[in-house]
């Protein structure tokens, strides 16, 4: 049935606690350029760079385009697919362009060494440890019981996507944080980000070749679009295993080429110092004798 019975759905419903989240978010980056970047930014220079600002808007705007109406009724109520979408933006899209809208010497305030919220991050955002938190709570939002039970309760919906969403922001942190050393080296970017577009394609092939409903409560007779249950289904497998894999993918294509072009000028360089010359020498440097007590020519003729 194509969804034409209920036109609830179009009708604009806002979620305050969307806005309040947005808005608390606002807040806080203008607290950190009006009131900490006087006391606390390196004197000398902007404290926040234009991309910094850019980082910070992409942020805010994807995030609410993941979070309220109407992608969040869709994949609340009606397609699975466009829930998958949604997990791809909080997950994949937004935390690098939080990382990337915060300059270092705010994320060293934020994240000190002194204090409990730093030692915490800076632990958890170990590789190993962020990876498997991270992919844990991948594979727990694809439970059945917990995707059933969060489309019913709000609550445990937001509860869920909060994890989620805070395991991703761990787990981004050694490929693109702003402390240089919490961050992995190239190939160790490389590897891991590999292993995390890995982890995510068995329950994204689950999804895909199941033949009966996954999740109950998207199996209802009113379909978005004509879409059934099934085409649904594996529409979000593909979304999951292909659509993030490739963004991913592209990620690891990206350091690879910046890693090998400084490999090469690295290269260059070092040819250039280590090579000897095999011409001629220019000019003849020797140091012409001053005494004739060896028996040699003296300058003054004798």
């Amino acid at each position: 049935m194509v969804f034409a019975a209920d036109t609830e759905i179009w009708r604009y419903q806002p979620h305050a606690e969307v806005w309040i989240i947005l808005l608390a978010g606002i807040a806080m980056a203008w607290y950190a350029a009006r009131i900490i970047a006087p006391k606390a930014a390196p004197t000398g220079e902007a404290p926040f760079a234009r991309y910094h600002k850019l980082a910070f808007v992409g942020a805010m705007v994807l995030l609410w385009v993941a979070s309220d109406w109407p992608m969040h009724d869709i994949s609340e109520e009606y397609l699975y697919s466009v829930h998958m979408i949604q997990h791809l933006l909080i997950t994949f899209v937004v935390p690098p362009l939080l990382w990337a809208a915060m300059p270092e010497w705010l994320a060293r305030l934020m994240l000190s060494g002194d204090g409990s919220v730093g030692v915490w991050v800076r632990r958890l955002a170990r590789p190993v440890v962020a990876g498997v938190l991270f992919n844990f709570m991948v594979a727990v939002s694809h439970i059945p019981w917990v995707v059933n039970n969060s489309v019913e309760s709000g609550s445990l919906h937001y509860f869920v996507h909060l994890l989620l969403f805070g395991s991703a922001i761990v787990m981004w942190l050694p490929v693109c944080g702003p402390i240089p050393e919490l961050r992995m080296g190239a190939p160790g970017k490389m590897i891991y980000l590999f292993l995390m577009s890995v982890v995510p394609t068995v329950p994204g092939a689950f999804l895909t070749f199941a033949q009966g409903a996954v999740y109950s409560v998207y199996d209802h007779d009113v379909r978005l679009w004509g879409i059934g249950v099934r085409a649904d289904q594996q529409a979000a497998g593909l979304i999951m295993k292909l659509v993030g894999g490739m963004y991913l993918w592209m990620w690891i294509g990206v350091l690879f080429f910046r890693w090998a072009g400084v490999q090469q000028q690295a290269n260059n360089q070092m040819r250039v110092v280590t090579t000897v010359p095999s011409g001629p020498i220019a000019a003849d440097t020797r140091v012409p004798a001053t005494s004739g007590s060896n028996g040699s020519r003296t300058t003054n003729g004798s």
